[in-house]
């Protein structure tokens, strides 16, 4: 809980800058609740989440069935990827063990996330309802939303209360009464699913070799200049719309940024970006109360600057934009920021620096505590004053004044050798060799008294300012959408940079119809760590579920195959979030899920081999995906025995093309497969990564008669017949002699494989004929083959 804590100091609130990327280490904070209920008949398990971010006021809930795996909730815990996970002291050893095991794979220690339990009786719904009931009503502002927070489900209740009791032990619980906050998880109707394998397979966030952000799609759309606008385009990708006008605002918003007659006008705004602090949780700061008044000063001047930018940027336009987010945002933020000025204004500029708080407010009237506390020390400082007549007169010294020495005040100075005339009641503070300092009876009592009150101060204009504060906490809603619009001009910035710099092009949305066009498409991120060194191929991608709406890619090892089928499913991703695309040109339908089943890699904290996650994540793809989805599967079957996974992966491809009739691309080296275009030819179609095989490879003199091969990284129609694994082989540096035996081996498995064909097709040659010459003469070629 000490990073909650600490999280405020993220703004800068001498210069309000940040440089550089935004880290994906530091995009969110949550505390993640988790509770559930014992499985009904059907063996499903209901789970509540409750996620807050303490820093920013996010509020995430979510309630939902799951089976024995528990992949909804790994799901959701790794979109919302929380800091901390709090858990009822019972929970059941199923879901124990997801959290466990996801908690155990963090990338390092200092990233790990920490687990917390609570008693079981802060989460039993009669006292959760209680609890929650009690922290609402205690708030008039909450009265009207308290209805709607009780009605929530039992176990998010239950998760809300776990929270709530956890939060109040570091006051930071007041950040839940902000109820215009809550956020159901990505709900069917409004996002695209990503699973968690989704996300790690298609790298969005963090790339699959050491698990940094370089290499992934965020590190290749991100140009975002501020942290809340990095953490934004992050929760896009996170959730791309399924709303086509959404997806079309975005986009036209883009345009605007990049190539509409404002354009030039608009760019100024991004410099404005570059100079704002982390606003996001410096509204937070202040709403905690837990700002300094330099940061609280400093938090004001950038959202007054910001209005005063939009206000300018907005007269310029003149009215003259297209684009209806762009126009909403550059209309909202003057009005919602109109009364910051006024809490500026309350204060002056140059005691803020001076960091004196006592002398804070230009109208202390407002504060009429301090205002009496201060006129009560002018009157004891006018006696101090006053008493210096009588010290004159007994030190017979007319022209005699207070002094003060390292700290101290109203000290008599008396010259040493004129101590005799000084009282025997009046208390030596200090000496020298030249003098001595005093304090008479009447000023040790009243600069005791003088000393409490000025105490006294610095405790009433302490509660000043947080009376103060509480001015801004009223308005918090209205800046933190200010705020949030703030971040939306970041993320589109970022995105039309892009755009511009690599090349995209602004996809067509096909509302009536689920497909997925595209000409000279690139891979995002490869297209960026190749540019400048070699160029990248781009290809070409054409299904539709009123089409061909199953792709069978086959081809050599290391050909392109898993990079073509990321790139499509990224430009989809891309698409939905209203971003352009890479490529020539594009036309996309909506689709509502991406699922994936790739890579070869056992999960022993959950207890599955290879094989059985494999078979696991097909199966979950199977019960959820709908004809709007797409699906990936890259080399299903490969964890098991050839002839076992030969037929799994026809008998899972056969079903999809039935069954469900998603959007389909199915990446395989079993070119038995391939026959599955012949028996659905309108809507599989099989095609192959090009490449060059340099037949004359095997004439070097040595044994090893295996073929090199040029990856030309091209989709072309048709099946492959080979997948040349020999030479990945050699490009991996195997000795020689392994290499000629592996192609000796390979050419007899070769030659048995062509003698059973060529059996075969004898057989149904003998069985069909009916006439008595051709038998005999089948007979005896059968007999001469054996």
């Amino acid at each position: 809980m000490l990073m909650y804590l600490t999280c405020f100091s993220d703004v800068n609130p001498i210069s309000g800058e940040t440089t550089g990327e935004v880290a994906v280490e530091e995009q969110m904070s949550f505390l993640l609740c988790v509770y559930e209920t014992p499985p009904d008949k059907t063996k499903q398990t209901c789970i509540g989440i409750l996620a807050v971010q303490p820093s920013t006021g996010d509020i995430i809930y979510d309630c939902f069935n799951d089976d024995d795996t528990r992949s909804e909730l790994e799901t959701r815990i790794t979109h919302i990827q929380p800091a901390e996970i709090l858990i009822p002291c019972n929970l059941s050893p199923k879901t124990e063990k997801i959290i466990k095991g996801i908690i155990d794979i963090s990338t390092s220690e200092d990233d790990r996330i920490r687990l917390e339990r609570q008693p079981e009786e802060h989460f039993e719904y009669e006292q959760a309802f209680q609890t929650v009931s009690d922290f609402y009503k205690s708030d008039a502002k909450c009265a009207g939303k308290i209805q709607e927070i009780i009605n929530l489900p039992k176990p998010i209740i239950s998760c809300l209360s776990g929270i709530l009791v956890y939060l109040k032990d570091f006051g930071l619980s007041q950040i839940l009464k902000l109820t215009g906050n809550f956020c159901q998880f990505s709900t069917k109707s409004l996002y695209m699913q990503l699973q968690t394998s989704v996300l790690r397979n298609l790298e969005v966030f963090q790339n699959l070799t050491d698990g940094k952000e370089k290499g992934s799609l965020f590190w290749a759309v991100n140009q975002t200049v501020t942290r809340f606008g990095g953490r934004m385009l992050k929760s896009w990708l996170k959730k791309p719309l399924l709303s086509a006008k959404h997806i079309l605002d975005r986009q036209e918003a883009i345009h605007e940024l990049l190539r509409g007659k404002n354009a030039q006008v608009l760019a100024n705004l991004r410099g404005s970006l570059s100079q704002t602090p982390d606003l996001e949780k410096g509204i937070s700061s202040v709403y905690y109360k837990k700002c300094s008044v330099l940061e609280f000063f400093f938090v004001c001047k950038s959202l007054i600057k910001w209005s005063e930018d939009v206000q300018l940027i907005t007269k310029q336009l003149d009215g003259t934009l297209s684009s209806e987010i762009l126009t909403d945002i550059l209309n909202d933020i003057p009005q919602l920021l109109e009364d910051v000025k006024s809490l500026l204004n309350a204060l002056h500029e140059n005691n803020v620096r001076d960091k004196e708080k006592t002398n804070l407010f230009s109208d202390e009237s407002l504060f009429p505590t301090v205002q009496r506390r201060k006129q009560e020390i002018k009157d004891v400082e006018k006696e101090m004053l006053d008493h210096r007549r009588t010290v004159r007169l007994t030190l017979k010294q007319p022209a005699l004044d207070f002094t003060t020495v390292l700290g101290t005040e109203y000290l008599i100075e008396v010259k040493n050798k004129v101590s005799h005339v000084v009282p025997t009641d009046w208390l030596k503070i200090s000496s020298t060799k030249a003098v001595s300092r005093f304090h008479p009876p009447f000023i040790q009592a009243t600069y005791k008294k003088l000393n409490q009150l000025r105490e006294q101060l610095k405790k009433d204009c302490d509660a000043a300012w947080l009376q103060f504060l509480g001015w801004f906490e009223d308005d918090y809603q209205k800046y933190r959408k200010a705020v949030h619009h703030i971040a939306t001009l970041d993320c589109l910035f970022s995105l039309s940079l892009v755009a511009r710099l690599h090349g995209y092009c602004r996809p067509k949305v096909n509302e009536n119809e689920v497909c997925i066009n595209i000409e000279q498409g690139q891979h995002p991120v490869i297209q960026q760590i190749l540019q400048g060194s070699q160029q990248f191929v781009p290809n070409d991608t054409n299904i539709s579920t009123d089409e061909t709406k199953v792709m069978i890619i086959t081809g050599p090892n290391m050909g392109g195959k898993s990079s073509y089928i990321k790139q499509v499913a990224l430009i989809t991703i891309l698409t939905q979030i209203g971003s352009y695309v890479p490529a020539e040109s594009a036309e996309m339908g909506i689709v509502d899920a991406i699922y994936t089943r790739m890579g070869a890699s056992d999960e022993i904290y959950k207890g599955r081999s290879t094989f059985m996650v494999e078979l696991q994540e097909a199966s979950d793809i199977m019960l959820k995906a709908t004809p709007r989805s797409l699906v990936i599967l890259d080399e299903l079957g490969r964890g098991t025995s050839t002839h076992d996974g030969v037929a799994i992966a026809y008998a899972t491809l056969d079903y999809f093309i039935k069954q469900v009739k998603c959007l389909t691309l199915f990446v395989t080296h079993y070119p038995v497969l391939s026959e599955l275009e012949q028996t659905y030819p309108n809507i599989v179609q099989n095609h192959h990564m090009s490449f060059m095989v340099n037949e004359d490879s095997g004439k070097r003199g040595d044994e090893d008669s295996s073929n090199v091969v040029t990856f030309l990284y091209q989709l072309v129609s048709g099946c492959a017949g080979k997948s040349y694994g020999l030479n990945v082989a050699r490009l991996a540096s195997i000795p020689q002699d392994i290499l000629n035996t592996a192609a000796k081996k390979s050419q007899e498995f070769h030659n048995l494989i062509v003698i059973k064909r060529e059996r075969e097709e004898e057989f149904r040659n003998i069985y069909s004929t009916e006439d008595t010459k051709v038998l005999y003469q089948s007979l005896q070629n059968t007999s001469a083959m054996q």
